[in-house]
């Protein structure tokens, strides 16, 4: 009983849990959905499980000043506060409750939700996959969260995501990069498109070293990528000495076919090779050889 509820909870946060962290709409558009309640900012505070942690005051500032102009278009999705049921917990919108604040607005649009700790943090993470200045490595940090602690499936998250499978299954394999990779990639000195062409590189620190500083293109990072290293040179086959060389010639007199002796260095044991050239060749040599046996 208790694994059914947990598929059932699944599912829902998939579907239902998407439905209510939709994007925010273009300036100038009704928001999708009313709020139920306008709550004063000082009653609401941040989830502490938030994953995303760092803000850019530049975004948050030009958020502030849209909200001065228009208002808050998209409301917040709170619910009551596990910790103080007077208080309110953010669900999913602290980008908009911290530019509200910046903009000196005292209270803010929410819809209120009963959600436990799991889909809290399942919405957060939805919530930031789903931001426009996300980071390649985010996004596939984002969905292996959603893989690894809910059970989701790339064919699921592709289908309430609105994004292809192979985006999803190619965005997590940068996850295997090098650490060093992936924070070019989240320092945006690496584009996702690099970041792609380094994982089937031979040595993609290498490369990833080279893009940065001759600042290549995806497509002339996906051509050295798949440029095949270079074989290492065959040893040099060790020098025979004179002694050697004058029995192979003997014996190539004798026989008048092409003889070579390769001896084992350090050793008493090697090899004679006889190389002909016709079956007659080949007839007179064995000739010989049984000959000799008589």
């Amino acid at each position: 009983m208790a694994e059914k509820r947990e598929r059932k909870a699944l599912k829902r946060g998939l579907s239902a849990l998407m439905a209510d962290v939709a994007p925010t709409p273009p300036a100038g558009e009704e928001p999708a959905r009313s709020a139920d309640i306008v709550v004063p900012v000082d009653q609401i505070s941040p989830n502490p499980d938030q994953p995303r942690r760092i803000f850019q005051p530049g975004a948050l500032e030009e958020l502030a000043s849209s909200i001065r102009e228009k208002g808050i278009i998209q409301p917040l999705i709170l619910r009551r506060d596990p910790a103080d049921e007077g208080r309110f917990q953010i669900v999913a919108g602290e980008r908009r409750w911290r530019a509200a604040q910046m903009a000196q607005v005292h209270a803010v649009p929410a819809i209120i939700r009963e959600f436990d700790d799991t889909e809290v943090l399942e919405i957060a993470i939805i919530e930031n996959i789903q931001r426009a200045d996300l980071n390649a490595m985010e996004e596939a940090a984002g969905y292996r969260q959603l893989m690894e602690r809910f059970g989701h499936t790339q064919e699921r998250l592709a289908e309430a995501l609105g994004k292809s499978r192979s985006h999803i299954a190619n965005t997590m394999r940068l996850l295997d990069l090098p650490m060093e990779i992936q924070t070019l990639v989240q320092d945006g000195k690496l584009t996702a498109g690099h970041a792609r062409a380094l994982i089937t590189a031979e040595d993609p620190l290498g490369l990833a070293g080279l893009i940065v500083r001759k600042g290549l293109s995806v497509r002339e990072a996906e051509r050295l990528a798949k440029k095949p290293k270079a074989s290492a040179p065959k040893p040099a086959a060790p020098q025979k000495d004179a002694d050697t060389r004058a029995l192979e010639s003997d014996l190539s007199a004798a026989l008048s076919m092409g003889v070579s002796i390769d001896h084992t260095p350090g050793e008493e044991a090697g090899r004679i090779t006889i190389r002909y050239k016709t079956l007659d060749d080949l007839d007179e040599l064995c000739r010989r050889l049984t000959a000799q046996g008589e």
